[in-house]
């Protein structure tokens, strides 16, 4: 307990140290996708807001998704990006679970979006004729609702399950944010039981949502399949393939790194899992959808000629 007491800040220790000189190299990388990133989702939450043709459930959660993907983001990129300017690696024993709480949180929230997005194209493709009537907006709200409030109390738990535990020896954490796995890593004493709450709480998250997206996914196959023409079962597929490339990379970068155990950790194919899960998936959010939709591509369109004769 004088252990845990006495540990008022730990150190991030960012990336490996034959990175060191390339400092001010990888800030300017990660500045400038955290840059697009920030603008990809907002423009994403903005073209739906203005154009009435997307006030749709689908679209609906998707500018939840993007809202969802930022402020995860906001938790764990400027902090890295400072560690990276200014070199200022410490961060407060209260700032470091504030931290991982937050990303946490937005974290299991963007795992329950997903898994009602598919949801909805399940709905969407399977039961078109009542789509309109199941898929309302007080259940959309309702989704919506649950997934933020089940992310935060997921990610609050994660968060105390770590935090309870003593601290003591090194408080160097080898990585750019304080992650379950790496600051569970520091703690004192036997940690199997923490590791295997942790590992529940992870479950929890990950395979219920993604079986839920699996069973959605599962009756859309069934009703393509049954779809007579070929350009009516692309056509069905293709409302499907933006949210199925999100999902891919999400939960497998998701599953690598938190449904393992403690002894298998390693930093440097860890942080580069970690650096793909934090800026480069958020950023595929917005681009996915953008590059495939074509209904944002003319929501777009129209907002941006809107603007230029607006100037006119």
């Amino acid at each position: 307990m004088d252990n845990w007491t006495a540990t008022t800040q730990f150190i991030l220790l960012g990336f490996p140290t034959h990175f060191g000189n390339l400092q001010f190299l990888l800030f300017a990388i990660f500045l400038s996708l955290y840059l697009i990133t920030l603008a990809s989702n907002v423009f994403i939450i903005i073209i739906i807001r203005l154009d009435s043709h997307l006030h749709t459930p689908m679209y609906l959660f998707l500018s939840v998704l993007s809202f969802s993907e930022t402020c995860y983001t906001l938790g764990i990129i400027p902090k890295m990006l400072s560690n990276l300017a200014v070199g200022s690696q410490a961060i407060s024993y209260v700032g470091c679970a504030v931290q991982m709480d937050f990303s946490a949180s937005w974290a299991c929230t963007n795992c329950f979006l997903l898994a009602v997005m598919g949801f909805d194209r399940y709905v969407a493709i399977c039961a078109p004729l009542h789509y309109a009537s199941r898929m309302h907006p007080t259940l959309c709200t309702q989704l919506v609702g649950t997934s933020f409030l089940s992310g935060y109390l997921i990610g609050m738990g994660m968060t105390l399950v770590i935090f309870q535990l003593p601290f003591c020896g090194s408080h160097e954490i080898h990585h750019f944010f304080c992650d379950t796995p790496p600051v569970l890593s520091l703690a004192c004493g036997d940690t199997s039981m923490s590791e295997l709450e942790i590992l529940i709480l992870s479950l929890l998250v990950l395979l219920v949502s993604f079986s839920l997206i699996t069973i959605s996914y599962a009756n859309i196959l069934v009703t393509i399949l049954r779809i007579p023409s070929a350009k009516g079962k692309q056509k069905a597929f293709s409302t499907c393939a933006s949210h199925l490339t999100v999902v891919i990379v999400h939960y497998g970068c998701a599953s690598f790194m938190y449904l393992r155990p403690k002894a298998s950790y390693s930093l440097e194919r860890d942080q580069l899992i970690a650096v793909t899960y934090t800026v480069v998936t958020p950023l595929l959010n917005p681009i996915v959808y953008s590059l495939r939709n074509r209904a944002v591509q003319a929501a777009f369109k129209n907002v941006f000629q809107g603007k230029l004769l607006g100037k006119r």
